[in-house]
């Protein structure tokens, strides 16, 4: 099973300054690589204290790139719609280049209305923006000249520079969370699948990881390409020696992330997209957790290395997942307890795998 650190930061700006996160987040993925764990991930996010420390991953993974050798960078997610195809492809080029080709670029839709609204790019057709730009990206990549021509941009004989050092360009991977639309959409375009554990019914998403490798199957089939589907779960993990320890830090730390969350998840409650059915309830749902309902629903994982084992191991068979990447930066990155459940992991957790 695949495993790895997956970092989403939830810092106030006031009581965790971004220096000290990002020289925190650097020791933790140095750790990781010493481990020989397999994923460093960064997602991008603006604007507010739910992942606003990091508007740009590719930028922390270059400096993750030049502290570690061998761990694979991944990002979780980069968000297209955001981004004009000709310097999304060039930047990722470049990290990919200084990496030595340990770049893998995740893609996700963005689903929180301020961004949107303050970066002037509509919530209402940003599903097709997504994907074109997704795929006027991969062209600048694969073939010697681009031209591109929609809505949203435009451009005759664009050259990529610098030229990918993985060939024909990184592994992508696409983040799925509520439309059957992106699973079978990711499936069909054979990119790898990042989910997150579901707030609702646990057959859903069971369901759609499905239907994703069977798009992917058929499409790989048809496609006449020799490619196998992997799919990646993130997901909050605390470790202690002792179990009560652990689920008393957790009662601190997961309330603030919810927090945090909730809080980026409000400016819903004024906005509706037809691209997004049924995200107005969002905040509902999300201020609804707390840190004993996201431990007992298998949102959060807590408890001593063996309880760990266990769970992560029933996780995998449950979802059919090819690894797990673990979250250890929520509530503002309590260094000591994120340095903690990182080393017992790789002492106590790592080695049964």
């Amino acid at each position: 099973m695949k495993t790895g650190l997956s970092f989403l930061p939830d810092c106030k700006k006031d009581s965790k300054s971004p220096a000290a996160y990002f020289e925190e987040a650097l020791i933790l993925s140095k750790m990781a690589d010493s481990a020989g764990m397999d994923y460093i991930k960064m997602t991008e996010h603006y604007l507010n204290p739910y992942g606003g420390f990091c508007p740009s991953p590719l930028i922390f993974l270059t400096a993750v790139a030049k502290v570690t050798q061998h761990i694979r960078l991944l990002t979780g997610c980069i968000l297209p719609s955001f981004h004009h195809p000709i310097q999304l492809a060039a930047e990722i080029a470049m990290v990919d280049a200084i990496s030595h080709g340990r770049l893998e670029v995740g893609l996700a839709r963005a689903y929180l209305p301020y961004e949107f609204e303050t970066l002037h790019v509509s919530m209402d057709g940003s599903r097709e923006r997504y994907e074109e730009t997704i795929k006027a990206m991969i062209d600048l990549w694969t073939n010697e000249t681009s031209s591109w021509h929609n809505s949203h941009f435009s451009y005759t004989h664009a050259v990529n520079y610098p030229p990918c050092t993985s060939l024909p360009h990184p592994q992508l991977w696409g983040a799925a969370v509520n439309s059957r639309q992106t699973f079978s959409w990711l499936g069909d375009q054979l990119f790898n699948l990042l989910v997150t554990p579901p707030m609702g019914q646990t057959e859903t998403l069971i369901d759609k990881i499905h239907l994703y490798r069977e798009t992917f199957r058929e499409s790989a089939e048809e496609k006449k390409i020799d490619k196998t589907p992997k799919v990646l779960m993130s997901i909050p993990l605390i470790i202690c020696e002792n179990a009560q320890e652990a689920l008393r830090h957790s009662e601190t730390l997961i309330q603030h992330y919810l927090d945090v969350w909730h809080g980026a998840a409000a400016s819903w409650k004024s906005n509706h997209s037809f691209d997004y059915p049924h995200y107005e309830k969002i905040a509902e749902i999300i201020g609804q957790l707390t840190p004993a309902s996201m431990r007992a629903r298998d949102l959060a994982i807590v408890g001593t290395p063996s309880m760990v084992l266990e769970k992560a191991l029933y996780l995998k068979e449950k979802y059919s997942l090819d690894g797990i990447i673990w979250q250890v930066d929520f509530g503002e990155m309590n260094f000591p307890i994120a340095k903690q459940t990182v080393g017992l992991f790789i002492e106590s957790v790592l080695p049964n795998f």
